[in-house]
């Protein structure tokens, strides 16, 4: 009789595997891929890349040759204007011309001194319709040098904060797409606990139900009483409410993760349990050295310090003491003819010195100084504490790394152990030698140990993704992380 009940519950307990046509299998890597491709959070950091390139681009431009066309053409008037005479009175003279202007300038920065060199060559007609004359004015050709004394010279700072700050944007968008590789971790295995919670509750729920129907044979051959029926059916009910808590779990889980990774299929999703990498060694040095060397907050450092000393040299130039040295060269002549302007030309010089020099400001430039060097220490001891955390972010997540391995360790062997104990405890409860409260626990704790390990096997991989994060280096493939 033992026998024959062992049999049956052996073959109501074992589940089919049934083949859904319609299942959409996914692994980890897969989910990620397919957030780094379809998320908006990918795609506003692929739209804040380009256009931190296009500013880039921009800076550059400004250390360019420059080369403009200016002019007015036409310019008629017609009109009576004032026309002081002689004696000093006014009078209001008819005036009816055209005076158009042609101008081919270009212009050239120089970031070393802030100065700018410049050129340019132009042409002036002046029509006069009343007497019926036409004449021309310009220059052939003319070149010269503007040069700022004792001035801020934002060509040079700017030379050297704006490639730093490119860099530090390009870095940034490597370590927005390691954050949504993280993000989808959390999003896969939300999901993947909640069909291992289902799948149990099930599994559960079709086990109380055919121990309900052993039980209720060994009830009509006297082999237990009418109290652990009832425990049995209060076990059922409970395993009927878990199966509905899981399923709604599973349903916003799913929900959440199509909608991340862009999923629109209908198609159910199955996903697989991921592998461990237990060979795979992340030194701390090694995960500090790539971090300082990839990581946007390290180019940030130095940034800042730059910034910092940036403004300390714009208060000290912005001093109130203005000057601008310009000296030009070149040639000019005028004519009746356009071909005649450009015939022996008249030499065309200027040099010229123009300052400004505050006599009594009260201290408002000592101010500016001193504030921007009071900024410039505020910064260095901020940047030293912005560092020590940082390493202490990397030093603390490579520890969890390491313990992450060893828990998933633990958990692994804690999840074989109480399966096979709930598979010898089933044995006991049909041959009659175990307590359904006993049977119950034995279950019980081979739930927990299986959503025990799904958890392990979370934080591994979650920690393993903060350290590509941490460090943009990956250590399985031993080589920076870039995306094109």
């Amino acid at each position: 009789m033992k026998k024959s009940l062992y049999l049956y519950l052996l073959l109501v307990t074992t589940p089919a595997a049934a083949q859904l046509t319609d299942t959409l299998t996914l692994s980890l890597p897969e989910v990620i891929d397919m957030a780094r491709e379809r998320s908006i959070s990918a795609r506003q950091a692929a739209t804040l890349r380009e256009t931190r390139y296009w500013e880039y681009r921009s800076f550059k431009s400004n250390y360019q040759p420059q080369l403009a066309l200016t002019g007015i053409l036409p310019a008629y008037t017609k009109s009576f204007n004032q026309v002081i005479q002689p004696d000093g009175t006014a009078l209001f003279q008819p005036v009816h011309n055209n005076n158009s202007t042609l101008d081919l300038s270009f212009t050239q920065s120089i970031a070393a001194t802030g100065g700018m060199i410049f050129g340019s060559t132009n042409l002036q007609r002046f029509d006069d319709f009343d007497r019926h004359t036409t004449q021309y004015s310009g220059s052939p050709y003319g070149i010269g040098y503007s040069q700022p004394l004792w001035q801020f010279n934002a060509l040079k700072w700017n030379k050297k904060i704006e490639p730093l700050r490119y860099y530090e944007s390009r870095q940034a968008y490597i370590e927005d797409m390691e954050q949504v590789a993280i993000r989808a971790t959390g999003y896969y295995f939300d999901l993947l606990l909640a069909q291992v919670n289902l799948q149990t509750a099930r599994t559960i729920l079709k086990n109380t139900a055919h121990i309900q129907e052993v039980a209720n044979v060994k009830l009509e051959l006297g082999k237990i009483s009418r109290n652990e029926i009832l425990q049995l059916k209060l076990e059922q009910l409970k395993a009927s409410k878990a199966v509905g808590i899981a399923s709604r779990d599973l349903q916003i889980a799913s929900l959440n993760i199509r909608t991340y990774t862009g999923l629109d299929t209908t198609q159910y999703i199955q996903l697989q349990l991921p592998d461990e990498m237990m060979h795979i060694s992340v030194p701390a040095d090694k995960v500090l050295a790539e971090a300082y060397a990839n990581r946007s907050d390290a180019i940030a450092f130095v940034r800042r310090l730059a910034e910092a000393k940036r403004d300390v040299a714009k208060a000290k130039g912005d001093n109130g003491i203005n000057a601008m040295l310009t000296a030009r060269l070149g040639y000019s002549n005028s004519a009746r003819t356009v071909a005649k302007v450009y015939q022996n030309p008249q030499d065309q010089q200027l040099v010229q010195l123009e300052f400004s020099i505050p006599i009594l400001d009260w201290g408002r430039a000592r101010s500016r100084t001193r504030t921007a060097e009071a900024n410039l220490k505020f910064t260095e001891y901020a940047v030293e504490q912005d560092k020590q955390l940082f390493v202490q972010q990397i030093v603390t997540q490579v520890t969890l790394f390491d313990l992450m391995k060893d828990q998933l360790q633990l958990t692994a062997g804690a999840d074989s152990i109480a399966s096979e104990k709930s598979d010898i405890s089933r044995e006991r409860y049909v041959l009659g030698n175990l307590s359904i409260t006993d049977l119950s626990i034995a279950f019980q704790e081979k739930d927990q140990a299986r959503r025990d390990y799904i958890a392990a096997l979370r934080d591994y991989w979650s920690a393993w993704y903060q350290i590509r994060y941490l460090s943009l280096y990956d250590f399985e493939l031993q080589k920076k992380i870039d995306y094109k």
